[in-house]
């Protein structure tokens, strides 16, 4: 495995995206001890540092050696916005080559959540996402996930204690650098965060959930449905129109059944468009029987769409479901002063 990034001297290989055990591979190949390979690891992902120069228990030459093949792959912050309301805290970052993204922290009773992206911009083309807006660039690579953390901890001094894989991007249309980044976050060197503490929304790529079930890694699966007919659905998210819901829904029982783990359902509720009395009986019918938790989120409300929100209706829609039999919660809105809905920062910032 190569991995390159923009290490300030051209193109080198992306250490801080190297799993530890392709990091021992490299080591061995180079005639050096496998414990070597532990300690840069350690240095990289439990102490964090920024160059080779750090690491004082690696001889000199082999300092060297790494600073002249490999680079640690930075993000740094352009613009942050702090919430005075809620404790959250909106960071656009710049990656290695130009390139922006953007990250929250949110404060809540169980600990501090940061919501990380995926790509830098997304394909899907959600009609109610910012996100899409501006196309797709790239997907991101490990290290760069990882950044989103160390550097976010760095600059507000308030430890993430659970991750949400929900901001620019769709997570399972970058599955190899997802599935790398999430061995690596829960690597008892590095990390060593419990994935029962990491959420992965996806808009249903129902090949990578079937694929994502047998790595039975006790993460979070939330499904961004957002409709309870193929014909709705897509007209919003033209996902669907390659995986229909009832595809999806088949899946989303493998995963259940594969992982023991109950998945969660998004659902925007976008006035006028999905939140009818028909269509809370369309959602009880069509999650009936599944292991599954609702939660409902008010739809984001941004320039380039006329999508509203109404308090009201979202209260009677979530009683209707309630009445229904179906498990639901209604998402807290945070950072509401600060714009805190993803894609919105980047897109004012590169215009």
């Amino acid at each position: 495995m190569i991995i390159t990034a923009n290490g300030g001297f051209g193109l080198k290989k992306d250490i801080l995206s190297y799993e530890f055990e392709n990091l021992c591979d490299y080591f061995e190949s180079i005639g050096e001890k496998k414990f070597r390979a532990k300690q840069v690891y350690e240095w990289l992902h439990s102490k964090k540092v920024k160059n080779f120069d750090e690491m004082s228990n690696i001889s000199l030459s082999l300092r060297t050696k790494l600073s002249e093949e490999f680079c640690i792959n930075g993000i740094k912050i352009v613009k942050k916005l702090e919430s005075s309301m809620d404790n959250t805290v909106k960071y656009l970052y710049e990656l290695s080559d130009g390139n922006h993204i953007e990250t929250v922290l949110m404060d809540y009773k169980h600990g501090n959540s940061l919501c990380i992206s995926t790509q830098v911009g997304c394909k899907m083309g959600c009609k109610f996402c910012a996100s899409t807006i501006a196309g797709f660039k790239r997907n991101l690579l490990p290290s760069e996930m990882l950044q989103q953390i160390y550097t976010t901890e760095e600059d507000s001094g308030r430890h993430v204690d659970s991750i949400v894989l929900m901001g620019i991007g769709e997570p399972l249309d970058n599955y190899d650098n997802v599935i790398a980044f999430l061995k690596m976050l829960s690597d008892k060197d590095g990390r060593n965060m419990s994935l029962r503490h990491v959420s992965l929304s996806t808009c249903g790529l129902v090949d990578r959930i079937y694929d994502l079930s047998e790595y039975k890694f006790g993460l979070t699966l939330s499904i961004s449905l957002h409709a309870v007919n193929d014909k709705k659905r897509s007209e919003i998210m033209p996902v669907n129109n390659k995986y229909s819901i009832s595809e999806l829904l088949k899946a989303c029982r493998y995963y259940i059944e594969k992982t023991g783990r109950r998945i969660s359902f998004e659902y925007a509720v976008i006035h006028g468009v999905n939140d009818t009395a028909e269509d809370a009986c369309g959602l009880i019918g069509l999650l009936k029987g599944i292991n599954c938790h609702v939660n409902l989120i008010p739809v984001n409300e941004i320039k380039e769409r006329d999508f509203k929100a109404d308090r009201k209706a979202l209260a009677e829609f979530s009683a209707m479901l309630e009445k229904g039999g179906l498990n639901v919660t209604t998402r807290r809105t945070l950072g509401t002063d600060i714009n805190a809905a993803c894609g919105q920062l980047r897109r004012e910032y590169e215009i």
